[in-house]
């Protein structure tokens, strides 16, 4: 991998340039006012996860949704899964999903997108695309309208890079999202820009000196307006080009363009689709670095760097924050840096930051003085020290002025900080982001978690995530609840858990309050295909015809369900559909005290773990 040194031979020109302030760096910059009137910059959600409450624009958000689109939304994919398996439903499938109950008797789904670079990113948007009831490939696969169908949608790291862009680009299929469409302008989506490498991008080392010049110089007015800047904020620029509205393709090394600065993640509340509560409420994760006093003891998963019982915030477009029992606050996301109660922050939210929050891994690179020179991120940081210099600050972290400041004195341990350091959200260990849907305020009845990080030396998932979080669960007790899984990574491998669909939590009590998790990973490659989705992380450029071959093969890993052998290899199970339709009902079915019937019992038997 070529390396960013030769950036410091720009350094002069840099400081040639920041005087012109180019359009993007004033769009960046987040602006200070006095907050309105009755503005409060702490909502307490409380610590006992039985008391705690939404947001009342989220809870509204949600209400309007389950009143409006759920109905219609869930009707249709009832309709696409009947017509598409050979196998009859039980009465009580339809009659949930068909609304004849009323929609408070309708399921509450989630979907969780796993981080894992652009590797996860594809493998998500595959699933996805799978799901969408638009895509009449997925409705002729009996999956269609899964998607339109779900409350919540969260992502982290890659995963995030796919639920903020589909969000905030007005939720188009997933193709047009990643390829983008010919209609694209100045203010519209672009694509994913896939060929042009996310960290490195340019044709050659004298191209990505003068992107990364750019970069810093984008981030110069945020610090002039005095707020803190840091790697993350330079990453987050790389991925405006292809994650948030403004860039396309012909106009990517524009340099008096905007390429997304300005706009925001609580600017998502803005879009049509989310004014019309057409899509699913997105969440973006990211794991908090904190100071610990000497002696106090955490647990740390194999290999990861952030402890397990560290708070995990949220962001979202209305709030940031976390459910976590040691904290149990928000802020709204419109004003997330305010300095104090009485002067709010303005535009501190750039989708582009976020998106570089929840994927920022560099910290892991931070091991010595000359580790961190020789790596990635060194001459960025170096830079950074030159034309920015700050006091007190991890340059290796997203920095965020803490609005909990001075809150839940006994149990959070960054209430004396005046910064929380925020870093990748799978630093845990935790790749796929199920905790905001683990959320008792929430009440998910299911949750499809969708896991494609590089646990394998072959760059497959081995389980890892869904331990790390029951660990977790059990750490925070009775916080979150979570279904049974497999303890070990060598049961998940043995048992081909990560090769098909499994189910977890079928024969939970009703008193367990966990929902049941549809785990699709990326394990394998399907039906005898040579593979084409394990990539290494590293990897962060895709062309054209990489990337459809990768959501080609994605389509075939959600569709195929438990592969069954016929005469020349395997073939796709075609009760899978009605199977995945049993797992979304199981909960609103037992809610009505109504008991498994038809082939719902068969796919229990085949597809859950116990």
């Amino acid at each position: 991998m070529k390396t960013f040194g030769v950036c410091f031979i720009a350094c002069a020109c840099y400081l040639s340039r920041v005087s012109g302030q180019a359009l993007a760096a004033q769009k960046y910059a987040p602006t200070l006012q006095p907050c309105p009137g009755g503005t409060a910059l702490v909502r307490e959600a409380g610590s006992n996860a039985y008391t705690q409450t939404l947001g009342d624009e989220e809870a509204g958000y949600i209400a309007a949704r389950r009143s409006l689109v759920l109905p219609n939304a869930w009707a249709s994919y009832s309709r696409n899964v009947q017509q598409n398996t050979p196998v009859a439903l039980p009465a009580y499938v339809d009659t949930i999903l068909s609304g004849l109950l009323g929609k408070e008797a309708l399921p509450n789904l989630g979907i969780a997108s796993s981080g894992g670079g652009l590797r996860a990113a594809l493998f998500g948007a595959g699933v996805l695309s799978a799901l969408d009831g638009r895509n009449q490939s997925s409705v002729q696969a009996g999956l269609g309208g899964l998607l339109q169908a779900a409350q919540y949608l969260s992502g982290l790291s890659g995963g995030s890079w796919l639920v903020s862009s589909l969000s905030q680009a007005d939720f188009p299929t997933l193709p047009d999202l990643i390829f983008g469409t010919q209609q694209a302008d100045a203010d519209g989506f672009g694509g994913w820009i896939t060929p042009e490498n996310l960290l490195q991008p340019g044709a050659n080392s004298n191209e990505t000196a003068e992107f990364l010049e750019l970069f810093v110089e984008e981030v110069h007015g945020k610090w002039a307006a005095g707020f803190p800047v840091s790697v993350a904020d330079v990453w987050g620029r790389s991925l405006a080009r292809h994650f948030v509205n403004g860039t396309t393709a012909d106009d990517f090394a524009d340099a008096t363009l905007a390429h997304g600065a300005g706009l925001t993640l609580s600017g998502v509340a803005n879009v049509s689709t989310f004014r019309a509560y057409a899509q699913p409420f997105p969440i973006v994760i990211a794991d908090s670095l904190v100071n610990r006093p000497n002696g106090t003891v955490v647990i740390i998963e194999p290999d990861e760097i952030v402890p397990l019982v560290n708070p995990i915030y949220e962001f979202n477009a209305y709030e940031s924050g976390s459910f976590d029992p040691m904290l149990g606050a928000f802020t709204p996301t419109k004003f997330l840096g305010s300095p104090n109660s009485s002067v709010c922050a303005l535009g501190f939210d750039q989708l582009s930051f976020i998106q570089g929050a929840s994927s920022n891994l560099f910290n892991s690179m931070n091991t010595s003085a000359a580790a961190l020179a020789s790596s990635a991120i060194g001459p960025i940081i170096g830079l950074i020290e030159e034309t920015m210099p700050q006091t007190g600050l991890r340059l290796d972290a997203a920095d965020i002025p803490n609005p909990f400041f001075g809150l839940a004195q006994g149990t959070f341990v960054d209430t004396n900080s005046k910064i929380l350091s925020l870093v990748d959200g799978g630093e845990d260990g935790q790749t796929t982001p199920l905790q905001p849907l683990l959320v008792r305020a929430r009440g998910l009845d299911t949750i499809i978690a969708i896991d494609a990080p590089a646990d394998t030396s072959d760059n497959f998932a081995d389980g890892s995530s869904l331990i790390a979080t029951q660990t977790r669960v059990q750490l925070l007790k009775p916080a979150y609840a979570f279904p049974p899984v497999p303890s070990t990574q060598t049961e998940y491998l043995a048992q081909n858990l990560t090769k098909r669909p499994t189910f977890f939590g079928c024969n939970s009590a009703p008193d367990a309050g966990d929902a049941l998790v549809v785990y699709i990973a990326n394990g394998g490659a399907p039906l005898g295909e040579p593979p084409l989705t394990n990539n290494p992380t590293a990897k962060l450029s895709y062309t054209a015809d990489e990337a459809q071959a990768v959501l080609n093969q994605v389509f075939d890993v959600a569709t195929q369900g438990i592969p069954v052998s016929a005469a020349g290899g395997e073939t796709k199970d075609p009760e899978w559909p009605a199977c995945l339709a049993c797992a979304v009902v199981d909960r609103a079915r037992r809610r009505l005290g109504v008991q498994r019937d038809g082939v719902c019992v068969s796919c229990f038997e085949r597809y859950c773990w116990s």
